[in-house]
């Protein structure tokens, strides 16, 4: 939202300087993102006075201007048709920077002839974007003085973010008022005061929507002019409107914008000679379409609401205008339009047709609907004071909305969300000012009544942010943050702390969070295993469905690095996938990739590309952090489809429980989302780890390292090819849990010597125990133990 000082002075009458009023927005909620000062570099740019045009020698389209700037004669080389012989222009003396270019001016030879200057247009000086025709100034500006003091810019220009809920500060009245309601000023009010009509229009206008749907547009009114005069506006609307970045079309364009930025209130005119027959509100028929102000012809989808006359939809309700009733400078009878469009029908079809406008942006945020009505008188008063005639009778179909009923506020709700106090009298005070009615109806308890214009505020935590808005954040006290609340809850849940704890871990492995979409396109979700999932309104097609997994976006990310010089990346992200399009079909996980290359180029270790045990490693490490026991996860050589089949595993809890899955990506994957090189990846399913703790148990006295000495022993064992070594592995741990450490598996053999179809498994084990050293028969028995168990779980047999 941009506006100047100038404008806001207009609605609020303040001593306040610019400082001020921009660090007072900041602290109301309001962020100033920018504060343009326009003007400043038009000082070295001089008033000029054309004495003689003559044409040039050499080109039909170029002229040879002899410029007066003050005592000094200059020869000018001009393309501009409108130069003549006693206008007013800007010259640039050689030397000058150009505020478009950025580059100086040098003397210039131009077909032969020299060039001492130049004459410029308002882009050239970034004052508009006419680059046609130089500026004419004034025929009273002074010869010779810089330009800067005869063009009087509006500004400086005030760049404000509003959120989405502050539908009310997307014009700047709101602004006005929010300032007036912290003290700095005065707010003024325009004249809404109706505006006689001086004929009956003779045009209907009628709201046909079906039973239920009336919400689509709940009032529209309607005012016909005649005998009117459009052509450019004035200098101070174009100069405003171009201020903040708006390009001046006509008078009565112009209004409609100047009212949308001034009063919040978007406004529309048709040019009546155009209009066939009387207008309706509706949905849009099926298969219609309309051929938008814009230069493009959109289809309409049966929901959207249109205003049509008897050729059709002649206006996209909420967003845009339509061509064939679009007015000209030929226009001398218009309809005006003022209404209250549906917000989320009108975001739903702003998304849908990919059309962004300044109407759309105010209505699906919410207008004022107190304001239709004096909207059409003000603009009423701008239409007639700039391009004359008269105006008829308004023509109001609907009614405004009822008022939204009251709620009740606890003054210790301030204390107790926000940890400040107000006396009784100040907080009815602070909401009286932001035009809110308030009424005491017990003690300590205040109702209030919303304006119109503040629709986002609708229960008491809304009231205590409004109340810190006004009293200021910077005088909120700080207080340490409690572990627990009165009622005993953490301050932190166990489940956030497990998230907190997983994203250190990760990162701590070297890897970079990413923060990606929860859509993605059908096509990429059906090869991670996804059901289809849409969404009834999707940001576009290629995001118009559910992700089933985060692998898709982190691969993208990784893949786009690339192509920008990152081979190698490692990024991970902690979000919801879908399984379902029901609520609750959800889970939270942790993923994970690395793609290319371990590292970069090192001295002590040459780099080697991403493996499936890097993968798996992540997934085990964020276990850890979890305080999952390693002994118990293990290992299967399975897993989804979107892995190499030969490189992927899955890790289990018990027979059933998927914690994580891992591999290397599919081949054909990875080529199709233009990746270079090895990508591997990792999902670790956090809703189904065992549930952590809310509150601290008693602690278990870990394993102490023991003071005796350990013993390990090497076992080869021949299995079936087939068999996996955790199983192996799992059965050996199981043997003895009071003295078995460590298992590892340090080598596999096939071929000569262990038969066809088996594979020969060599395990290292350590054997330790707590209180004394182990004798040989202690070492034996456990070895015997050891053998036994594998024999039993594996069918494996001593190598010999």
């Amino acid at each position: 939202m941009k506006f100047t000082l100038p404008w806001l002075r207009e609605h609020l009458e303040t001593e306040a300087g610019l400082e001020e009023i921009v660090d007072r927005l900041t602290m109301l909620g309001l962020e100033v993102e920018a504060v343009e000062t326009r003007g400043a570099d038009l000082s070295p740019f001089k008033v000029a006075l054309v004495t003689e045009v003559r044409r040039h020698p050499d080109a039909e389209r170029l002229s040879l201007c002899r410029v007066d700037t003050g005592g000094e004669l200059a020869e000018v080389v001009c393309g501009a048709p409108n130069v003549h012989a006693g206008m007013k222009a800007v010259f640039a003396p050689v030397g000058v920077v150009i505020p478009a270019s950025g580059e100086a001016l040098r003397r210039a030879r131009i077909r032969g002839v020299d060039s001492n200057g130049m004459l410029c247009s308002a882009s050239e000086l970034l004052l508009g974007e006419d680059r046609d025709g130089i500026i004419e100034l004034p025929v009273d500006a002074p010869v010779g003085r810089p330009a800067s003091e005869v063009i009087r810019l509006e500004g400086p220009v005030i760049e404000v973010a509003i959120t989405a809920n502050r539908g009310d500060c997307f014009g700047v009245l709101g602004i006005a008022r929010e300032l007036a309601a912290a003290g700095l000023g005065r707010l003024k009010h325009r004249d809404f005061r109706p505006v006689p009509g001086e004929f009956e229009a003779g045009l209907a206008i009628t709201l046909d929507f079906p039973p239920g749907a009336e919400a689509a547009c709940p009032l529209f009114v309607g005012r016909v002019f005649r005998g009117l005069r459009n052509g450019p506006s004035p200098a101070w609307l174009q100069a405003r409107l171009t201020a903040i970045g708006l390009r001046p079309i006509s008078t009565l364009v112009d209004i409609t914008n100047l009212v949308t930025f001034d009063l919040g209130r978007p406004l529309h005119v048709f040019d009546a000679g155009r209009v066939r027959g009387d207008l309706s509100l509706r949905f849009a028929r099926p298969g219609e379409a309309l051929a938008a102000l814009d230069g493009k012809t959109y289809r309409l989808d049966p929901d959207m609401t249109v205003i049509a006359d008897a050729s059709g939809a002649i206006s996209l309700g909420g967003i845009m205008g339509g061509e064939s009733t679009g007015c000209t400078a030929e226009t001398t009878e218009v309809v005006l339009e003022v209404a209250l469009f549906d917000p989320l029908r009108t975001a739903s079809t702003g998304r849908r047709l990919g059309i962004e406008s300044d109407a759309r942006t105010r209505f699906e945020r919410g207008v004022d609907p107190g304001m239709v009505l004096p909207g059409m008188e003000y603009a009423t008063r701008l239409i007639q004071g700039l391009c004359g005639g008269s105006a008829g009778r308004p023509i109001v179909a609907g009614s405004v909305p009822p008022a939204r009923p009251p709620f009740r506020f606890r003054m210790q709700q301030l204390e107790r969300l926000s940890g400040i106090a107000l006396h009784g009298a100040v907080i009815e005070q602070h909401m009286r000012s932001l035009g809110f009615g308030a009424e005491w109806v017990e003690d300590g308890v205040l109702q209030l009544w919303p304006p119109s214009w503040r629709h986002d505020v609708t229960m008491e935590a809304d009231v205590v942010e409004e109340l810190v808005r006004l009293h200021g954040y910077d005088r909120v006290p700080p207080m340490p943050v409690r572990r627990t609340e009165a009622i005993g809850h953490p301050a932190l849940s166990p489940e956030q702390r497990q998230r907190a704890s997983v994203r250190r871990a990760l990162a701590a492995r070297g890897l970079a969070e990413a923060v990606t979409w929860s859509f993605v396109e059908p096509e990429l979700a059906r090869r991670f295993g996804g059901q289809g999932i849409r969404l009834r309104n999707p940001i576009n097609a290629e995001l118009s469905v559910l992700r089933p997994s985060l692998l898709p976006h982190l691969l993208s990310a990784a893949a786009r690095n690339q192509s920008r010089g990152q081979a190698n990346a490692g990024l991970f992200e902690v979000g919801p996938r879908f399984f379902g399009a029901e609520p609750g079909e959800q889970e939270v996980v942790a993923a994970g990739i690395r793609v290319g290359q371990n590292h970069g180029r090192h001295w002590a270790e040459p780099p080697r590309p991403v493996d499936v045990f890097d993968a798996r490693a992540d997934a085990l490490a964020l276990l850890a952090s979890c305080k999952l026991n390693a002994d118990a996860v293990r290992v299967i050589a399975d897993g989804p489809g979107h892995y190499h089949p030969g490189r992927r595993g899955r890790l289990m809890l018990g027979p059933q429980t998927i914690l994580a899955e891992f591999g290397e990506l599919h081949p054909a994957i990875a080529r199709d989302l233009d990746i270079t090189g090895r990508a591997v990846g990792f999902e670790v399913f956090l809703d189904r780890l065992p549930r952590p703790k809310a509150k601290p148990g008693r602690s278990r006295t870990p394993l102490k390292a023991s003071p005796f000495p350990p013993v390990d022993r090497d076992f080869a064992l021949v299995v079936a090819a087939e068999v996996a070594a955790e199983s192996l592995l799992s059965a050996i741990r199981g043997a003895d849990k009071s003295l078995i450490r460590e298992v590892t598996l340090f080598d596999v053999y096939e071929g000569q010597g262990v038969g066809d179809g088996m594979k020969s498994l060599a395990v290292a084990v350590r054997l330790q125990a707590q209180d004394h050293t182990l004798t040989e028969a202690e070492i034996e028995a456990a070895a015997k133990r050891i053998v036994a168990a594998a024999a039993k779980a594996t069918g494996a047999t001593l190598r010999s």
